[in-house]
């Protein structure tokens, strides 16, 4: 399969979201290599830093290996093709979920770009990411 290239034109990424909220809450850890290898199979991510791995677990999966967390977050993957290239976008989706008050933790992936805010406020979040594609609605307004 060849990889596609992606939208790079940002007003149309931003009428194009299309987000799907995953319907479980998730977790950020920290651990070592070796035990982020065990967890792999049920992670969502895996990040190497120099302090150590963070994994992104479903929160129950965190819980039951004992891992330590600050909160739980809700995964809202934006179903547009987004290209690695593209510039702007999480500018503006950071910018306007800023001024609603919401926290972000944007994780890219090849395809699509992945959300994590707060669980508690997924709903607020969703509702904020709305107002980008309807009628008459804002676009980049960076």
């Amino acid at each position: 399969m060849s990889p596609s290239t992606g939208e790079t034109d940002l007003d149309r990424l931003l009428r194009a979201l299309r987000p799907d909220l995953l319907p479980d809450p998730y977790a950020f850890c920290s651990t070592t290599p070796d035990h982020a290898a065990i967890l792999w199979p049920t992670a969502l991510g895996l990040f190497r830093e120099v302090e150590g791995v963070t994994v992104i677990l479903p929160a129950r999966a965190a819980d039951e290996a004992g891992l330590a967390h600050d909160g739980t977050w809700a995964c809202i993957t934006l179903t547009v093709h987004s290209a690695l290239t593209a510039v702007g976008m999480i500018a503006a989706l950071s910018a306007r979920l800023a001024r609603a008050g919401l926290s972000l933790n944007p994780v890219a992936g090849y395809y699509h770009d992945h959300l994590f805010v707060p669980w508690a406020q997924r709903d607020r979040a969703l509702e904020v990411l709305a107002s980008f594609g309807r009628p008459g609605g804002p676009t980049n307004d960076l």
